[in-house]
């Protein structure tokens, strides 16, 4: 007899991990499997976006996320010759972006060591299961579920899950294995990247550092430097070329050598705690979903570093897919809604793996430019929050199904993500972002509009809510979401804006509205 469960979670970073939390905000206990022995003890990606703070907020985990953070004062991205400079071109100098018009949420720069056991206690909080050193060996699926073969210390163990999300990275044997391809770029490069122990006070002061080197003296041209959650501990890595040679190669004396030339000081103490390689590559899956396996994070895409959107866009990955799988499984959406994980994510995933690409190009390698190369996309507003979902919605007839829309021009299209406005209360002042994420929300000022979600969602058996603005609460919202004070907008459990109606309507449109939305 083998053990079930609703939904199998392989790999417990930070996608797989962040859709074991929001499976458990939506009732949903997922097991999450980890073939390591724990979290990752590598700093590896840091830094939180206010929109995935704003998923926090939910989780109700943000404050750990920003005490986790250093406290240092600042933040610089450049691209460099050494740390002591010559400075090429500074592109930040705040790693806190200054987004209060589109959220209320801040930002955060917790390593991904500290975003991953922030996330691993509340998913255990909300239900969760997660078991390291545990593999999936294999699996199978049909149309009644999935059957997989795990494998620990104590030998091997059934389970039959309901869906199966792979969140196990880069190489990804559940993507393989469901017979999922590839496309993209491809491989770009390859680094090796020390762990260093060393006093930088000199040349970074006490702020966070990103440095792009630019310096033909380095192996591959190309090094990074980047702080970590210790004042004296910093990433620094090379380019190299697998081909001619390989992480043996780098004796201590020439690490030594490569890490002296990146911080620009030839007498530089340093001791090396860890070595390690890695690959630098834009791939894209060629679908996110198949059957009843659905991917996120890095088995679904790879992307450069450069511009900190992959640890970002994995978490907003299981954010996405958790309430589909949520609503499915409790009945009130038909398996067709879970089509959109697909038609909604890729091409986000797309958009985010080239623009890093872009990037690269323009921090560590213009010599991969080619004569056409766009420039990246670096208003912070737009990648954050212009990313519309266009899948489960329903799409209004001038809706052409672009990826991105300006959020400080809101337009309340169905797909663009629901406009942050403050409301007032007799208790100060709230974001209409606090009022969306555990079930749908209707947001009217109408009465008979509040009534007809009351209905619908008995009619229907789905967590559905009217926000009914009036006297107590109030605020100027009608023209961001592109209804007038007769109208109403529903909002999914994700923060996109569903449908709406500009003006009055009756329970029947809503109904209807709700009912093509969750493909029943």
């Amino acid at each position: 007899m083998s053990d079930r469960v609703p939904v199998l979670i392989a790999g417990a970073g930070l996608s797989g991990l962040s859709t074991a939390v929001f499976l458990g905000l939506h009732g949903v206990p997922a097991l999450v499997v980890e073939r390591h022995a724990s979290t990752s003890v590598q700093p590896k990606a840091r830094g939180q976006q206010p929109h995935v703070m704003e998923t926090m907020r939910l989780a109700g985990i943000d404050e750990q996320f920003v005490a986790a953070s250093p406290k240092s004062r600042g933040f610089v991205l450049r691209i460099v010759e050494s740390a002591a400079g010559p400075v090429f071109r500074e592109i930040l100098h705040d790693t806190y972006l200054k987004l209060d018009h589109l959220t209320p949420a801040r930002s955060a720069d917790a390593s991904q060591a500290s975003a991953e056991r922030i996330l691993l206690a509340r998913a255990r909080e909300l239900g969760g299961e997660v078991r390291f050193a545990t593999t999936l060996e294999s699996f199978e699926q049909d149309e009644h579920g999935v059957r997989a073969l795990l494998r620990d210390s104590g030998g091997t163990r059934e389970i039959r899950a309901d869906h199966l999300v792979g969140a196990d990275g880069v190489r990804s044997p559940v993507r393989e294995t469901a017979g999922i391809g590839t496309h993209g770029r491809g491989t770009l490069g390859h680094t090796i990247l020390w762990l260093v122990r060393a006093d930088l006070r000199h040349v970074v002061g006490e702020r966070q550092v990103m440095y792009y080197m630019q310096n033909p003296r380095l192996s591959g041209g190309t090094g990074v430097l980047a702080s970590t959650d210790a004042p004296d501990e910093f990433l620094v890595g090379v380019g190299y070329d697998p081909e001619r040679e390989s992480l043996a190669d780098f004796t201590p004396d020439r690490a030594l050598e490569q890490i002296r030339l990146i911080a620009g000081a030839p007498d530089l103490r340093a001791e090396i705690l860890n070595a390690d390689t890695t690959v630098a590559s834009v791939r894209v899956a060629d679908r996110f979903s198949a059957g009843r396996v659905h991917l996120v994070g890095d088995a679904a895409h790879t992307m450069p570093p450069q511009g900190g959107m992959g640890g970002n866009t994995a978490m907003m990955d299981g954010f996405h897919l958790a309430w589909k799988l949520a609503a499915v499984l409790r009945g009130e959406a038909g398996p067709g809604l879970l089509a959109s994980h697909d038609e909604e994510r890729r091409p986000i995933g797309e958009l985010i793996a080239e623009n890093q690409y872009r990037n690269a190009v323009v921090r560590n390698a213009p010599e991969w430019a080619e004569p056409d190369q766009e420039p990246p996309i670096e208003e912070p507003g737009l990648l954050l929050f212009g990313h519309r979902h266009p899948g489960a919605v329903v799409r209004e007839p001038d809706d052409d199904g672009e990826v991105l829309e300006e959020p400080t021009r809101p337009t309340g299209r169905p797909g663009s993500r629901a406009p942050h406005v403050w409301l007032s209360t007799p208790d100060g002042r709230v974001s209409t972002i606090d009022h969306f994420g555990r079930g749908f929300v209707l947001l009217t000022e109408s009465q008979s509009w509040a009534e007809a979600a009351r209905d619908v969602a008995a009619d229907l058996g789905v967590r559905l809510t009217p926000l009914l603005l009036g006297d107590d609460l109030t605020g100027d919202w009608t023209k961001p979401y592109g209804v007038t004070p007769e109208g109403a907008s529903l909002i999914r459990p994700d923060f996109v804006i569903a449908w709406r109606s500009p003006g009055p309507g009756t329970r029947a449109d809503l109904k209807a509205a709700l009912t093509k939305i969750l493909s029943r």
